[in-house]
């Protein structure tokens, strides 16, 4: 197994890539196994959220894009921007991982927050894409 330690944020060429879900985006110790099928063990900081297109390395040079796994989201379209803002909060507030693009809220799919947000007065659809919520407040970077 390669042991993947260290983070870049460059641009670079890259051996392989590792399609991981959020879940295990957020993780800073697991065995995965590479979109090539090579054993892969991630060994990185604590706290650390991978991102779409960062670059994993090891000691041994083997360098592995990350990629953000298509994962069921609630997907909520809106163009009114206090109603918007109100949907934010109501989420932001039970510290739901969420992204946000314009005129779109995206996050993991849980019934109860759909029925919450419906109760607001929103339509939720359903979509199967790539899951990359805000970082946070207190993280650089996004």
């Amino acid at each position: 197994m390669l042991k993947l330690t260290e983070i870049e944020f460059h641009e670079a060429a890259v051996d392989d890539q590792l399609t991981l879900s959020f879940d295990d985006r957020q993780r800073s110790r697991l065995p995965a196994t590479t979109d090539n099928g090579v054993a892969v063990g991630l060994f990185l900081p604590r706290g650390k959220v991978l991102r779409n297109g960062m670059v994993l390395t090891g000691s041994q040079g083997y360098k592995v894009r990350v990629k953000s796994a298509s994962e069921e989201l609630s997907v909520v379209k809106c163009d009114e921007p206090l109603l918007f803002a109100r949907a934010c909060y109501h989420l932001g507030n039970r510290h739901v991982a969420l992204q946000i693009l314009p005129g779109e809220l995206r996050y993991l799919s849980d019934h109860v927050l759909d029925q919450m947000v419906k109760g607001l007065g929103l339509d939720v659809n359903y979509e199967t894409l790539a899951f990359d919520p805000e970082a946070g407040a207190y993280q650089h970077g996004h």
